[in-house]
Parts: C-alpha cells; sequence; structure tokens
C-alpha cells in the first residue's frame, strides 16, 4: 500500500476533487477504462491518468491491462477503500 513515506491519508485521497470524482465513479461503475472515467468526472485525459497513477500507487484503484486496454476498478479487498465506498453510498442517497 504506497511507500513508507507514501502512507495513505484520507486527507490526500480526499484533498482533489479530482481523485473524489474518481473514486465516485469507480465506487458506482466498478470498471472502467480511462476514456470513459475522463467522460464522466469532465477533467482532460493528462489530469485523470496523473490522479489514477497516484490511487494505483496508494493502493485505492488496481489497473489490469488487456492489451493496450486499461481496465480500472476500487480494491475493494482493501478496508479503507470498502469504508470509502460506503461512505460515498451513504452520500448520495
Amino acid at each position: 500500500m504506497g511507500t513508507q513515506s507514501e502512507k495513505l491519508q484520507i486527507e490526500n485521497i480526499l484533498s482533489s476533487r479530482g481523485r473524489v470524482k474518481i473514486i465516485k465513479v469507480l465506487a458506482k461503475e466498478e470498471e472502467l477504462n480511462i476514456s470513459e472515467i475522463v467522460k464522466r468526472v469532465r477533467l482532460n485525459h493528462s489530469t485523470v491518468a496523473q490522479h489514477l497513477g497516484y490511487l494505483c500507487k496508494v493502493g485505492i484503484i488496481q489497473e489490469k491491462t488487456f492489451g493496450r486496454i486499461r481496465i480500472y476498478r476500487l480494491k475493494t479487498e482493501n478496508a479503507k477503500v470498502r469504508a470509502l465506498k460506503t461512505l460515498f453510498s451513504l452520500w448520495e442517497s
């Protein structure tokens, strides 16, 4: 789950509107490719790619590659990620 110096802090995850939007979209949709995430969060491709890279590095999301296609999903086997998913679900209901 990230490096020791890159310890997962909720402030770092929730301090970025872009990251929050990405997590919310993945919490609803389970798995999406980057193009679909870009479309749904209404941010540019490079910004989304940066956020996805950070979220992968700290263990919030997982990337699966099928040839040139990369699919992203929340790492729901992580209890902290499940808690975030529950938070967004409760907040949206």
